[in-house]
């Protein structure tokens, strides 16, 4: 193995020179199929660059051939989450049940395994796994706010919603995707100021997130419904009341 090449990509990886790291690799004369932490470090660039198609192909060979335990679960977790955004849960599905059969066990794997499961529209499944990755692990704010999501969108417990998406946003303030989350389950508890307050932080964050604008947008227009009845009532007070016939 070419380890000059190898530690020059990983040192490139590591400062997030995804590009420069798969160009090392590339050029470094090994074979890949021969080597499963050229394949691993491959995999992992892919990932980062977005291509998925092509990430696939060199995870897969860590899992079939590689032997480090570490590169193994690692490539297992990233199989997963591109068969998840790329909407093939049943593969997912495969991938986080091989991990948890091989002993596996994390907060990170049963959050994501609650995800798929949501994902397939097993919601029951998906509340138990999301509770045992929570038990494992009180604080990992994936869980939590995947918790407090579906509790939310689901009508189950909007009270108990704001509860689970505030622990996730209080450890990541600035993470999008959680205080879209809050701001859902606002809006599902009828407090529609604090929703519109924190949708619009979640969309200044990711501007081009669709889900988000479009509960931004709900939001909204349940304030504006929320006005014209109000002003419908005080028009209707504010009318005279007619003369009593015997005056």
């Amino acid at each position: 193995m070419n380890t000059s090449a190898l530690r020059s990509a990983i040192r490139l990886y590591k400062t997030r020179r995804f590009e420069q790291a798969l160009e090392e690799l590339k050029t470094s004369g090994e074979n890949p199929s021969e080597s499963p932490e050229i394949s691993n470090y491959l995999g992992l660039c892919y990932t980062q660059l977005g291509r998925y198609e092509d990430a696939l192909v060199y995870l897969e060979q860590v899992v079939t051939s590689g032997d480090n335990l570490i590169q193994l679960y690692q490539s297992r977790m990233i199989l997963s989450y591109i068969y998840t955004i790329t909407g093939r849960y049943r593969l997912a599905q495969f991938e986080l049940e091989q991990l948890l059969a091989s002993g596996y066990e994390s907060a990170q794997v049963y959050s994501a395994f609650g995800y798929v499961a949501y994902c397939q529209h097993r919601v029951n499944d998906s509340l138990v796994l999301l509770q045992k990755a929570i038990s494992l692990d009180p604080t990992n704010p994936n869980a939590l706010n995947s918790m407090g999501y579906i509790l939310a969108e689901e009508e189950i417990d909007p009270m108990g919603a704001l509860s689970y998406c505030k622990n996730a946003v209080e450890q990541k303030p600035e993470n999008a995707s959680y205080l879209d989350s809050l701001g859902w389950a606002y809006f599902k508890a009828g407090k529609i100021g604090e929703a519109k307050s924190f949708l619009r932080k979640a969309l200044n964050l990711a501007s081009g997130n669709r889900e988000i604008a479009a509960h931004l947008k709900a939001c909204i227009a349940a304030e504006r419904r929320k006005l014209s009845v109000e002003d419908r009532k005080l028009s209707v007070d504010r009318e005279p009341q007619g003369l009593d016939s015997d005056s």
